[in-house]
């Protein structure tokens, strides 16, 4: 698999990444916060925010197959404002990656290809720690599980909304 990385949202990674969304994210389409539309305004806002970051799979005859993209989150941003929990003192000084997105095409799930692309997200970045937010009911629970495998531990959590289930919020070292 060739791993394509970009540092800016081209015109082209786009397309592709809205592409392989609607393939990954089909069963879910009809729900207003999954839609492409709404997928694609969250997606170029935070191609627009700091620290933006997106990896795209390719695989030999399948065309992109996978997807993960991620921004700096810095002390201050709301993104921490939506906590549960009050977080520990100094959590919050130093800028950590919050992983935004990753979908990976059903062909490929369970083969290693969405830690691949995870891996090549996180590899090089600035950040000491990667975050992540996860429906621990989603997959009934085997989502939650990937990502516990990958090293990220629960440490908090985001209330539901009306677009949104309860999500547990993860953290891990990024290197």
């Amino acid at each position: 698999m060739e791993l394509s990385r970009y540092g800016t949202l081209t015109g082209g990674a786009r397309r592709e990444l809205l592409a392989v969304y609607a393939d990954v994210r089909a069963p879910l389409l009809h729900l207003p916060n999954y839609r492409v539309a709404a997928f694609a305004e969250r997606l170029d806002g935070y191609a627009a925010g700091p620290g933006f970051g997106l990896v795209l799979g390719r695989a030999e005859g399948s065309g992109v197959v996978g997807y993960a993209y991620g921004t700096t989150v810095a002390a201050g941003d709301r993104y921490w404002a939506r906590m549960a929990e009050p977080l520990p003192a100094g959590f919050t000084d130093a800028p950590v990656l919050a992983l935004r997105e990753i979908g990976v095409r059903a062909a490929w799930r369970g083969s290693g290809t969405a830690r691949r692309i995870h891996d090549a997200l996180v590899a090089g970045r600035a950040e000491g720690r990667a975050v992540l937010m996860v429906n621990p009911l989603a997959g009934e629970g085997k989502v939650l599980r990937v990502y516990e495998s990958w090293g990220y531990e629960a440490f908090n959590s985001q209330a539901a909304t009306a677009d949104s289930p309860r999500l547990l919020v993860m953290v891990r070292p990024a290197r």
